[in-house]
């Protein structure tokens, strides 16, 4: 179900619309820019059609088609087409749901009071040329505020990239910070293992001079004075 359906710049050879049929009852926006068209009297029964796209064509009349074959039509955009009067606009007073058209390039956007007589005759308009009855332009073709929403989204953008550089800065911080105390925990078993293997040493070294010395007493208690055994001997 094709819903919607661009046919821009596909020339019409005889100014109607051709290859358009029922079979397109589904579409919801249909643009017919720059295909010299002369008429919409070809244009087949669209109940669902909300947009549609007709500008810089030669279309001079013939309005009351598109009150018939697109009753809901929210859309409208005539431009650069030859409507020259007012009242050639009279039939889209049958299109309730039309809130914006379009007729830049016109002729009739010439007449003094265009704007105040276009809005009289279609109370159901909101947006004539882009802007309401109150000069206030519509949302939708505003780029100043395009501009203003990108511009805040890049400087969202910004901020975040800055938060997240934070973030990992102090990550990286506390990284650093665990690896040094990771390192002098290990520097102080380190220092211990080496004052506990130097005391040993000590130890060791105390204890050999220790039993160097009780070695000699236990010999010199071993061994007799000369003396003494001479006097054994002459008793």
């Amino acid at each position: 179900q094709v819903k919607e359906l661009v046919l821009d710049n596909c020339r019409s050879e005889d100014g109607k619309v051709v290859g358009l049929s029922s079979d397109f009852e589904n579409l919801e926006f249909l643009s017919m820019i720059n295909i010299n068209l002369l008429s919409v009297s070809n244009l087949p029964k669209l109940n669902k059609l909300r947009k549609l796209e007709l500008s810089d064509n030669r279309i001079s009349g013939g309005l009351e088609v598109l009150a018939e074959k697109t009753p809901n039509l929210t859309h409208l955009n005539l431009s650069g087409n030859k409507i020259k009067d007012i009242n050639t606009l009279e039939p889209l007073k049958k299109l309730p749901n039309l809130h914006s058209l379009d007729l830049f390039n016109c002729e009739v956007t010439m007449l003094i009071n265009y704007r105040e007589s276009v809005f009289a005759l279609l109370p159901q308009l909101t947006y004539l040329d882009g802007f309401d009855a109150e000069e206030q332009e519509a949302p939708d073709s505003d780029p100043e505020a395009d501009g203003d929403a990108l511009e805040d989204e890049y400087e969202n953008g910004e901020d975040d990239l800055d938060e997240e550089v934070i973030d990992d800065e102090e990550d990286e911080d506390d990284d650093l910070e665990g690896e040094e105390e990771e390192d002098g925990v290990d520097d102080e078993e380190e220092d211990e293992e080496e004052d506990g293997e130097e005391d040993e040493e000590d130890e060791a070294d105390e204890d050999h001079p220790c039993g160097e010395k009780r070695k000699r007493s236990l010999e010199d208690e071993g061994e007799e004075d000369p003396e003494d055994e001479e006097d054994d001997e002459d008793d």
